[in-house]
This record gives structure tokens, C-alpha cells and sequence, in this order.
């Protein structure tokens, strides 16, 4: 039986620690020194922006479509194995179209969808306000309507996944940093493989390694002696209360418009987000960059000006650099280290499919 260590338990780490435990012939330890999903993880908006993307070949949309696919039996088998009720919005995204936009390139991705077995419609200005009447359509041309897209909480969504991957024989171990590996030349071969990860004064074997610790994947292969440039893009929200928000009948889609999310919640709130913020330093929070945001969804959305604020949030999310994102692939140097990291914004959305790729390393060696 071969052992598999996993460090990370974000979305991405956590959603390998499942797949793999389908597997009979794999021993599988998931280790991280913060709880589940308390990293880029607990501070994403949970969209999973697959069929409205613009991207319709190539590696961006096998991902994304391979996710959409594992996600319309993931939810439904995690929540039937596990008990977790996982919160999920099936009412779809409702992109804004403004003055200025190509109605024509979303007719002809709606119709290039359609081929694919997905819908996409798109909305002129009278269909939109009968759909979304929140929504002020003087400041919009009309919009594109997904219905295959999702919205899903993040936290809860990893805490079945760990839940999952434990009832499948997954040791889970939380709250030990890893200090070091242990490591060896492969004879007869440049390479290396790691045969042991060190932490807090224990040792685990490891036939497999698999770095999925978003920002945190840079140190640990700077500790197996390999530089992964990545650098920390950081994103706030707001989360805001509006009871008087009103639906056509219980539609209550995600609304994007103008590089701002908003999202609905449970009890009448709302996430406003998020911004994207490249600092030159120090990763600080930009105030204004923040109100901005807020202005931005005021302007399709003015009622939203009566809506008090709850809290903010803000995150780090893991953007690679010089390399595109998501890197999924073995580490260099090495024959048995996996990278499955720096996913930057889509990190919720490409958890299943980075999932099934890594599998797929494992069971063609």
C-alpha cells in the first residue's frame, strides 16, 4: 500500500484527500498546521464561474468543465455520506452587460454552449428587470444568465470533504507544522523523491507528497531545496443586511456587474465582492480600494445603500508566478512530489477537476 501525505486543507487539498480515498491501495495522511479551509479557503465567495467564463478549449475549460461535472455527484454524495447539509445557490449568475459591452462575443458563447450542453441566455434591459428587480437596468444594457453556475460555501464544503475523505480511512492530522523532509537521490537518475515529511517530532513516510497549501507551498519546496515564485493577491469583501430585498418569486441569483459579486446569503445578507488588490510590500488592506467596491454595486444596485454593513473580510489568495494558474504538476527535481497549488481566484471552482489530475499522476506511475 502506498503513502500518500497531503499537506494543506484547504478546498483543493481537502478535495484530493476525497478522491484519493476511493483508492484501496493508498495509506492517505492530510496535515496542516491551521484548521480546514481557514486559509484562502475560508475567505473566498464560493463561485464557481465555469460555463459563463469566456474560455471555451484548451486547459482552462477542461478544468472547468471537468469540476461542473464532479460537483453536479460530489454535493449530493458528501451530503448523503457525511450528513454535512452544504449550502449552495442552484439559482445560477446573472452577469450585467453594460454600455460598451460585446453583446455579439455572449450570443456566440451562449450558442458555442449550447453546443457544449450547457445554457446561457442572454437578457435585454425588459427581461432582466422582470427576473432581477433589484437591479437598476438604466445603468445596463441587459445580461447574460447561467444557470449552470454556481455559488457554494466554501467552509462547509471542506468540512464534508475532510468528513468524507476520514470516513474513507483518511487520518487527518491538524495543528503540526512541518519542519523539514527527509529526502534521496534516485539511482541512476537526476532526480530525487522525499521519503519522509518531519513535524513537530514526527515522522511520516511518503511514497507520495503532495504540496497544496496555497501561499504556504513556497516554503515547502524552498525546504526541498526548489523555488516556487508565488505572491500573495489580496481580496476584501463586505457583508452587508438587506430584508428588504426584493426577488422574482424565490429567484435569487448571484449578480455580478462591473467587477463586483454580489452574493446572497442565508438570513438576508449579502457578500459584496471582492477586490483584487496587487500590493508592492506589505500586504495591506487598501480602505479605498473597498469603498470603491461598495460604490461600484451601488450603481446597479442603489438599495443596497440602506443596507448596513455586518463585517469585512479579507484574504490572501495564491497567484503563481511566471507559470499559469493552477500549477498542477510534479515538482521539479523530484519523482514523487506533486504540486497542487496557486489557484488564485478559482481555487472553489477547479478543486474537483486539480482532484481527479492528481489522481491521474498517481495511477499512471
Amino acid at each position: 500500500m502506498q503513502k500518500v501525505v497531503i499537506i494543506g486543507s484547504g478546498i483543493v487539498g481537502s478535495a484530493i484527500a476525497f478522491e484519493l480515498s476511493s483508492n484501496p491501495n493508498l495509506d492517505i495522511t492530510l496535515i496542516d498546521h491551521k484548521p480546514p479551509g481557514s486559509g484562502a479557503t475560508g475567505a473566498a465567495l464560493g463561485l464557481l464561474m465555469g460555463v459563463i467564463s469566456q474560455k471555451t478549449n484548451g486547459r482552462g475549460w477542461r478544468l472547468r468543465e471537468a469540476s461542473l461535472q464532479r460537483y453536479g455527484t460530489l454535493l449530493p454524495e458528501l451530503e448523503e455520506m457525511t450528513g454535512v447539509k452544504i449550502p449552495y445557490n442552484q439559482d445560477g449568475l446573472v452577469k450585467l452587460l453594460f454600455a460598451g459591452d460585446d453583446v455579439a462575443k455572449w450570443q456566440k458563447l451562449a450558442h458555442t454552449r449550447a453546443s457544449q450542453g450547457y445554457r446561457l441566455e442572454v437578457w435585454d434591459q425588459n427581461q432582466l428587470k422582470s427576473h432581477c428587480p433589484e437591479v437598476d437596468v438604466s445603468q445596463v444594457i441587459g445580461a447574460v444568465f447561467s444557470p449552470d453556475d454556481l455559488q457554494i460555501h466554501p467552509p462547509f464544503l471542506t468540512q464534508a470533504l475532510v468528513k468524507g475523505a476520514g470516513l474513507r480511512g483518511v487520518k487527518c492530522n491538524f495543528g503540526l507544522k512541518v519542519d523539514n523532509f527527509v529526502t534521496r537521490a534516485v539511482n541512476g537518475d537526476n532526480n530525487k523523491v522525499c521519503d519522509k515529511v518531519l513535524m513537530g517530532g514526527v515522522s511520516l513516510d511518503a511514497d507520495w507528497l503532495i504540496l497544496t497549501a496555497g501561499l504556504g507551498s513556497a516554503p515547502l519546496t524552498s525546504l526541498l531545496g526548489v523555488e516556487l515564485p508565488m505572491s500573495a493577491v489580496l481580496g476584501q469583501a463586505l457583508l452587508v443586511k438587506h430584508n428588504q430585498w426584493h426577488t422574482a418569486g424565490d429567484f435569487n441569483p448571484v449578480i455580478t456587474g462591473d467587477d463586483v459579486h454580489i452574493v446572497p446569503m442565508a438570513n438576508h445578507e449579502f457578500w459584496l465582492g471582492a477586490t483584487v488588490e496587487f500590493p508592492q510590500n506589505e500586504v495591506i488592506p487598501d480602505q479605498k480600494l473597498l469603498d470603491d467596491l461598495r460604490r461600484r454595486a451601488l450603481g446597479f444596485c442603489p438599495s443596497l445603500n440602506t443596507a448596513p454593513v455586518m463585517l469585512s473580510w479579507t484574504g490572501k489568495r495564491p497567484r503563481p508566478e511566471g507559470k499559469g494558474a493552477p500549477v498542477i504538476e510534479k515538482l521539479s527535481g523530484y519523482d514523487n512530489v506533486i504540486l497542487a497549488t496557486g489557484h488564485y481566484r478559482n481555487g472553489i471552482l477547479l478543486a474537483p477537476a486539480t482532484a481527479q489530475q492528481v489522481a491521474q499522476i498517481i495511477n499512471n506511475e
